[in-house]
């Protein structure tokens, strides 16, 4: 399954007005709080600081208009340049003249502020024959003025200028302010996928058989709705695809959309969730008015969880105004499918049991799909896909692959299949070999290896360490394999050991787990049997021994002394649910027993078989790691073939 499937927290909410929402009206208007009319104070508020804005920036430019122009000056100034033979050039309108000096001159009451441009007014009782004297010293007199006056189309634009700016600046902050909040007014949300684009069908998705057979009714309803109209069918509204991350509930949500050969409109439900209240509904209501207009669609939403939460009980935490009106315009836009419109409505969650159950009730989701890990010929399956685009060499045993990935997911398995093809590009090959797949294995389950310079001590004791976890899982009955000794530092570890199962198995007893708890502290009772020191190498460990034996003490009813009650909850606090805190204790003091009694085992064994660890730990010393064959044969224990083989719920010890 190539994609993976991929949650954000929304900010809090703030009650404000998301704006007018461009484009055509949604199709539904109830609850709407785009478009209404302004108060008439806010109204007002806005176009006085417009106009205050405007008179301001008008002000300044006038301003700066005036300081610009000509300099007035007396007439007396005026005839006393004329006199001196100072004039230049000179412009007369009606009385007005306006001119330039050929010298910069002071002014008369301010000596130290010089002007060369001038305009002044001639009284109309002045006798003299200023055509005359003008012409004696040479000035020029001109038809056009000396300073181009703007005509009246050029003021009245240059008037109207601050207020296209402002008008231009407040678009420009609605326009980033849309795209900095996610789309504030509804764009950018819808993603609709054009199936002659994108080919995804169900040809592209293995390992899930049982899941591609129970949402063929929804493409078979798609390809052809009279069938079903004829005998008065209805189609499921909605289909819930549940599952682990990883698991191709993405791809097969496209792949159904692809087979059906109808538009798909994909979106995650954290982008219905914004800081302004509202906008979510109406990103709804405009999401799946468009999937009616194309109708027969499908409308997919990712991580319904995030949007979808329980509003009621212990798992509801405070409230979320933008939250719960989207869920519920979901919810209204659901009921209002009347089964004959082609749309079908399919959402992915990881979280099944924290959605709400108005979600789930008949009517809007009626089905919940389960999309589990694949077993093993799933998973050949899936690398069968993967690998139909890389050079694979002939040799490569994808059946093999299969069976030493128990646990995998869709998206773990394009992910070591991508890992190997790089190793063998790196490595200047043309194909991959089996070599790259082991490699790229080995780094996917145990980590990338390390260049660490440890003590000949320190080395030492990891392979105690390392040696103790392998032994006790090929000597405690009915364990899974041990596939590989490393002392080599990988990731965080030092040491790892790694044991899978055969096959795959979905129920575990309490032997085998109280086996899995002994040797998982198997390197933890070897420091102890050979060195009598106790490191912080076993920190994981021991915390995943107390894992296994809370959850069998608190869960699954395996301790005599609490007995078939489940007392821990998967998530929250026991208390809530009514669980006492003698209880508690009771169960603490029963954890502790079994891991003790574990240890101790665990002791006795290695005690026991004290030949066999050090010929481990030597062997390991010299080769530093030891696949399948080689620690059995020098452990000296036979490589039994297990009847029904089994996988284990964390088959990787790490120092």
């Amino acid at each position: 399954m190539p994609n993976p499937d991929t949650n954000s927290s929304p900010p809090g909410p703030q009650r404000a007005d998301p704006g007018p929402t461009p484009g055509p009206k949604p199709w539904r208007t109830e609850g709407l709080r785009s478009g209404e009319p302004q108060p008439p104070r806010q109204r007002w508020t806005t176009l006085a600081l417009w106009a205050i804005g405007y008179l301001v920036v008008f002000g300044l430019l006038t301003m700066q208009d005036r300081q610009s122009g000509p300099q007035a000056v007396s007439y007396t100034e005026f005839k006393a340049q004329v006199k001196a033979a100072n004039v230049r050039e000179a412009f007369a309108r009606g009385s007005t003249i306006e001119g330039v000096l050929k010298t910069p001159a002071p002014l008369p009451d301010q000596q130290a502020s010089n002007y060369q441009q001038f305009r002044t007014e001639r009284p109309t009782f002045a006798a003299d024959d200023l055509l005359r004297e003008l012409s004696a010293s040479g000035t020029v007199v001109r038809a056009k003025p000396v300073v181009q006056e703007r005509g009246f189309l050029i003021n009245v634009l240059a008037s109207m200028a601050p207020l296209l700016l402002l008008f231009g600046f407040y678009a420009f902050v609605l326009r980033r302010q849309s795209k900095g909040l996610g789309g504030l007014l509804g764009g950018g949300m819808r993603k609709p996928v054009d199936p002659e684009t994108v080919r995804v069908t169900f040809a592209d998705v293995a390992g899930i058989d049982e899941v591609k057979a129970e949402i063929s009714e929804v493409v078979d309803f798609l390809r052809d709705p009279e069938k079903y109209r004829r005998v008065g069918a209805r189609a499921p509204k909605g289909v819930l695809l549940a599952g682990a991350p990883g698991t191709g509930k993405t791809l097969l949500a496209r792949a159904t959309a692809g087979e059906a050969n109808v538009p798909f409109f994909s979106a995650s439900a954290s982008e219905f969730i914004e800081m302004i209240v509202g906008v979510g509904a109406s990103r709804v209501r405009e999401l799946f008015a468009e999937a009616r207009k194309v109708a027969p669609a499908i409308i997919f939403i990712d991580e319904i969880d995030t949007i979808g939460r329980s509003r009621a009980g212990a798992r509801a935490i405070g409230g979320h105004d933008e939250r719960e009106q989207t869920l519920n315009q979901i919810l209204t836009e659901m009921d209002g499918f009347s089964g004959s419109e082609g749309v079908v409505v399919l959402a992915a969650t990881n979280r099944p049991d924290v959605l709400d159950a108005a979600l789930l009730r008949p009517g809007r989701f009626d089905r919940t799909i389960m999309v589990h890990p694949p077993d093993q010929k799933g998973r050949a399956a899936i690398l069968r896909v993967h690998t139909r685009t890389v050079a694979v060499r002939e040799d490569v045993d994808l059946d093999g692959i299969a069976s030493a990935t128990p646990g995998m997911t869709g998206a773990d398995l394009a992910n070591l299949v991508n890992e190997a093809a790089l190793l063998a590009a790196r490595r200047g090959q043309t194909a991959v070999t089996p070599r790259d797949f082991t490699d790229a294995l080995e780094k996917v389950q145990l980590g990338a290896a390390r260049n660490l310079v440890m003590p000949q001590e320190e080395r030492r004791r990891t392979a105690y360490h390392e040696a103790g976890h392998a032994l006790l899982g090929m000597l405690q009955p009915g364990a899974d394999p041990v596939r590989k000794v490393s002392i080599i530092p990988r990731g965080r570890a030092l040491g790892v050991t790694l044991s899978t199962p055969e096959t795959d198995r979905y129920g575990y007893d309490a032997n085998y787990l109280r086996g899995r708890i002994i040797g998982a502290l198997g390197g933890m009772a070897a420091e102890q049997e050979v060195f009598d020191v106790l490191t912080t190498g076993a920190e994981s460990d021991l915390e995943g021994a107390t894992r296994i034996a809370r959850s069998m003490v608190g869960r699954w009813g395996m301790s005599p002394r609490i007995g078939a009650v489940s007392v821990l909850p998967a998530e929250g606090d026991p208390r809530m649910a009514g669980v006492s805190d003698g209880l508690l204790d009771a169960v603490d003091e029963e954890v502790h027993r079994i891991s003790e009694e574990c240890l101790s085992e665990a002791r006795r064994l290695l005690r026991d078989n004290r030949h066999k660890l050090d010929a481990i730990v030597e062997r390991l010393l010299e080769r530093e790691t030891l696949d399948e064959a080689e620690v059995y044969e020098v452990a000296g224990i036979p490589r039994k073939a297990r009847e029904t083989p089994e996988p284990a719920p964390e088959p990787v010890s790490a120092r």
